[in-house]
């Protein structure tokens, strides 16, 4: 029989090599053919008393990345179709049915009583991972980019091919929980330590590895079909297992404040399976998976950081008349901090990169900050000494702008100041190629108004990194009114260049990403004047989604730079533009007592020395605030909506503003940008997926309680009144893979 995504080889000795090689792709992915084409393979090598064994491998780089999620959408579209049609019951029993099937699969090929082999040549995710699990042995071939986990909990689901059961088998409770809870990935070391991996060999004895293994005996069971088998950690309901359930239960609870089912179903499914034998525990894994791609929590976070975030990598908003740039030399005019961060970042990706500063003591300092990143990699054994010294030969630093001459794209990365931008543009305009494309990082002045100081405005752009670059995944690109499709289309090339995820806004202050999340900071301040207790503050901010509360993360912007924001906004819109309660004590902080926040050691909170303890709330506070409430009075649910209602109903008023005109970007830029809970899958989802009537009613209700910020746009009023939704109304457009 001939497959469209495998190639099946036996060999004179019966072992079938299976070879997985989706046309057309550069990546194999479990779709909907590779899992009816997997099982027809496993039937047809069991029937087959020819074939002895069966090696599978893949004919790509890597094995697989895991699922093709649109497939699991699919499901959920079939699910509401039977609905309607058949009823509850039937589309429970089809949606069960359908999202068990490669369970199953893996299932038939532990117990065809033949030996299977997986032979990883590569990255191995997901379902791909726990396609290995289900094989009697697993040999890898060397290679440094070889990983091996279940990310799943990444998305809001969970693996649902039997990797929960499989893995609590594995290994120690505790390590199969955390693998799963956490999604990461480990490389191949860890892997043969955690004994996820059998063999390690050279690339070219893989699949011979493979088949001397089942030549020479190999064993077709499983370890936990075999008769006397023991759990690693013993029964659940051991000494050990009672060691390791509760405080396991604890953890979760703080670490996600129970916002994630799939993170509670993978605690049912393996403290449920463990006390199963391996069919029962399979069935039980099954039910919570069905039950999970129903949540709305699943649909949001595949929608937004799956499905959209792979459009906007793979160029959705990218104008198709302009040919594909590459940037062969980048210039970054100022070597600070983010200057310097930049240069480091687009190094990596193997661009030349010219830091220039006003002195070469200053540009040289940039640079030290990109030789102390590198060094840290290696360190860590994440990067070798040879790759330091290719990286830091691509960096060049300067006090010279006539390095500028021959840059395909210019970053300017200096102070906040109009005046000292405009001083640095005068300064860089005579000296820039023919088509050099000109960027700034602001992180708050408009473009069009730095626009103003450039002549061919056509070839300015904003280009916005969130700190820390190294770690930060999003880039704001925003669009003046003037810019042209070749500056926002080599700026969307070099993002992807530099291996991040773009999203691209029109112009305004604050743009996307700061307007929204110095409405959370706003708020945390708001709370504090109301009297409401600090720690409560930052509590229930992080028990509404958001990664800290907005009084950290005020400290980590920097106190003196949210009173400059403030103080500048002020100048431009007047006093009514600001909260002066807000200011005074923010002047007090800042200029008073001279707290800046973590750089300087003591803002909101009081920072340790360096590896000496942890930071804590500043004692001060509370004499600042004007009022004290008993937190015994309010209402944590309360508080938890407003901390995410105010980021969204501005997300909404950016639409309204058209600084957004993909919902897409709203979502991902909220998370990856600043962490809005990620379980809603972002601003604009949150919206949605609770409805544009109950979001707005919900305004009103926040709004005469506390003010005009929670005043709902003319436009959500308006979706609300017709029952539409910001993906209904705003369809994104759809991007060629």
């Amino acid at each position: 029989m001939a497959f469209k995504n495998f190639k099946v080889e036996t060999d004179a000795d019966g072992i079938a090599l299976v070879t997985w090689d989706i046309p057309g792709r550069s990546m194999n992915v479990l779709d909907t053919t590779t899992i009816e084409e997997l099982a027809a393979i496993v039937q047809q090598t069991t029937a087959d008393a020819a074939v002895k064994g069966v090696v599978v491998t893949s004919g790509k780089e890597a094995l697989s990345a895991g699922a093709d999620l649109t497939m699991l959408e699919n499901m959920n579209r079939s699910y509401v179709e039977t609905l309607k049609q058949k009823g509850e019951t039937a589309a429970n029993q089809m949606l069960f049915d359908e999202s068990r099937k490669l369970s199953q699969t893996l299932r038939a090929i532990e117990s065809s009583g033949k030996p299977w082999v997986a032979a990883i040549n590569g990255l191995a995710l997901g379902g791909a991972f726990e396609l290995t699990l289900a094989c009697h042995y697993r040999v890898a071939s060397e290679n440094p980019k070889t990983r091996l986990g279940l990310p799943e909990i990444k998305v809001g689901l969970f693996p649902g091919g039997g990797g929960t059961q499989r893995l609590s088998r594995m290994l120690p409770t505790q390590d199969a929980l955390q693998m799963l809870l956490k999604g990461e990935a480990v490389n191949l070391a860890k892997a043969k330590a955690m004994k996820l991996v059998d063999a390690v060999v050279p690339a070219a004895d893989l699949i011979t590895a493979a088949k001397d293994w089942i030549k020479g005996g190999g064993k077709a069971v499983a370890p936990w079909d075999e008769k006397g088998f023991k759990l690693p950690s013993g029964p659940v309901y051991s000494k050990a297992g009672t060691m390791t359930f509760p405080p396991a239960n604890a953890i979760f609870r703080r670490e996600t404040y129970d916002n994630y089912p799939a993170a509670r179903a993978i605690m049912q499914c393996v403290y449920e399976g463990l006390q199963l034998p391996i069919d029962a525990a399979l069935r039980v894994e099954s039910r919570h998976f069905a039950n999970i791609l129903r949540t709305k929590e699943a649909a949001a976070m595949i929608r937004s950081l799956f499905v959209s975030m792979q459009e906007l990598n793979k160029g959705a908003r990218r104008p198709a008349n302009v040919p594909a740039t590459k940037v062969k030399k980048l210039a970054v005019i100022g070597a600070g901090f983010m200057g310097a961060s930049v240069g480091f970042v687009s190094a990596q990706a193997g661009i030349e990169v010219v830091l220039i500063d006003r002195d070469q003591e200053s540009a040289d300092k940039g640079k030290g900050h990109a030789k102390a990143a590198i060094d840290a990699l290696v360190a860590k054994g994440r990067a070798k000494e040879a790759d330091r010294d290719v990286l830091l030969s691509r960096i060049t630093a300067t006090a010279d702008f006539n390095a500028l001459r021959d840059c395909d794209l210019v970053i300017e990365a200096v102070f906040e100041d109009r005046k000292v931008k405009a001083e640095t543009y005068a300064k860089a305009q005579p000296l820039l190629k023919e088509g050099a494309i000109f960027a700034s990082n602001t992180s708050t002045l408009p473009i069009n108004s730095l626009a103003e100081e450039f002549k061919d405005q056509a070839k300015f752009i904003g280009i916005h990194f969130f700190s820390p670059v190294e770690k930060m995944m999003l880039v704001e690109i925003i669009v003046g009114k003037n810019t042209g499709d070749v500056a926002l289309a080599t700026a969307l090339d070099y993002v992807r260049q530099i291996s991040k995820t773009p999203i691209v806004v029109n112009d305004s202050r604050g743009f996307f990403a700061n307007r929204c999340v110095l409405r959370f900071t706003a708020e945390g301040l708001e709370m504090l004047m109301e009297g409401v207790p600090p720690a409560m503050i930052e509590n229930t901010a992080k028990m509404a989604g958001m990664p800290v509360g907005p009084l950290s993360l005020s400290d980590e912007v920097a106190l003196d730079l949210v009173l400059k924001i403030m103080k500048a906004t002020e100048a431009d819109l007047g006093a009514n533009a600001i909260d002066q309660a807000q200011k005074k004590m923010l002047v007090e902080l800042v200029e008073k007592q001279g707290r800046f926040g973590r750089k300087n050691g003591k803002g909101f909170y009081d920072y340790p020395e360096k590896g000496k303890g942890q930071k804590r709330l500043f004692a001060g506070i509370g004499a600042l605030q004007p009022k004290h409430l008993d937190p015994d009075t309010l209402d944590v649910e309360e508080l938890k909506q407003r901390f995410l209602v105010v980021q969204a109903v501005e997300a909404a008023r950016t639409v309204e503003d058209h600084v957004i005109t993909d919902p897409r970007e709203a979502d991902v830029g909220s998370i990856l940008g600043f962490g809005f809970a990620p379980f809603t899958g972002g601003t604009l989802s949150y919206i949605d997926f609770m409805g544009t009537k109950t979001f707005v009613e919900l305004c009103y209700k926040l709004e005469a309680k506390y003010g005009s910020r929670f005043t709902p746009p003319k436009l959500l009023v308006e979706m609300a009144a017709k029952g539409e939704t910001f993906y209904g109304r705003f369809p994104p457009k759809k991007v060629a893979a």
